[in-house]
């Protein structure tokens, strides 16, 4: 007997169209495709037997034996980690992690940040989402502040801007900024461990990639280890009004934003949202 896959837990507000079979998943529905094939789904007025079509759940009126269809959706978390937190719900060591500070169950983190690292996490239960920000195909910016000993030459800057090679492959090019003055950041509870008569600088560097450590592993490669590190910004989302440890769901405004990030382009022929 065949073992049917885990039924979805939630609908994505940022996916647009969707398949109708996962919605009906969704929302309870233990066989989508015969229910499909009995015309008992009607989308905008119109029944739909396809099981490959697709619907907006924000969009578009689904109803299901003539009742609007009951949907629960997926939730969108900013945090702001501190330094010396997890980027996961559990630790078999004792350190700290979310689940310190907060308490919304079902939630995993979109990318992670190391434990000493800090900045801009988001927390979703939209499998769609996490997919398309983690996946390094899609190749989403990510924008950080980095402390780092002494100053880099424009000859070093360059070289973080071309790509350097981590483990046997090169990085993709990135953003790389000197900036000309220290950022207004929290203190970090850790303060960094200054050499003396050693300067340090701060870059702003958007990366299009996420592998492991990155930014620390590319510093280094140039000779100017990192000191701090503090993520800003994942695309269009920002730590704008944001303390260490706090969080919040994102506005519609921010979610609409995410959406045309991360939604692939339409092409001019394509088809209608439904199949008959």
């Amino acid at each position: 007997m065949t073992k049917r896959p885990p039924r979805p837990r939630c609908a994505s507000r940022i996916a647009g169209r969707q398949l109708l079979t996962v919605l009906l998943a969704v929302a309870g529905v233990t066989d989508p495709e015969r229910v499909l094939r009995e015309s008992r789904v009607w989308v905008n007025g119109r029944p739909v037997r396809d099981p490959r079509a697709r619907a907006d759940p924000l969009r578009d009126e689904i109803a299901l034996d003539g009742k609007p269809l009951g949907l629960p959706f997926c939730r969108y978390i900013l945090f702001y980690k501190p330094y010396g937190v997890m980027s996961y719900f559990t630790d078999r060591l004792g350190r700290s992690t979310l689940a310190d500070y907060v308490p919304v169950p079902g939630v995993y983190a979109a990318g992670r940040l190391d434990f000493d690292s800090e900045g801009l996490l988001l927390l979703t239960d939209d499998g769609w989402l996490i997919h398309r920000l983690t996946d390094p195909r899609f190749g989403h910016p990510r924008t950080y502040l980095v402390q780092v000993e002494r100053v880099p030459s424009a000859e070093a800057l360059e070289t973080l801007r071309r790509g350097v090679v981590v483990e046997g492959r090169r990085t993709r090019p990135a953003e790389v900024e000197l900036l000309a003055e220290e950022p207004d950041l929290p203190p970090r509870p850790v303060p960094i461990r200054h050499r003396k008569n050693v300067p340090t600088a701060w870059l702003r560097m958007v990366l299009y990639e996420g592998r492991k450590r990155q930014v620390r592993r590319m510093t280094a490669a140039v000779g100017h280890p990192t000191l701090r590190l503090v993520r800003i910004g994942i695309g269009p989302l920002t730590l704008s009004g944001l303390r260490p440890g706090q969080w919040r769901e994102l506005t519609e405004e921010e979610l609409q934003a995410l959406a045309a990030l991360l939604r692939p382009k339409r092409r001019s022929t394509a088809r209608n949202t439904e199949r008959r």
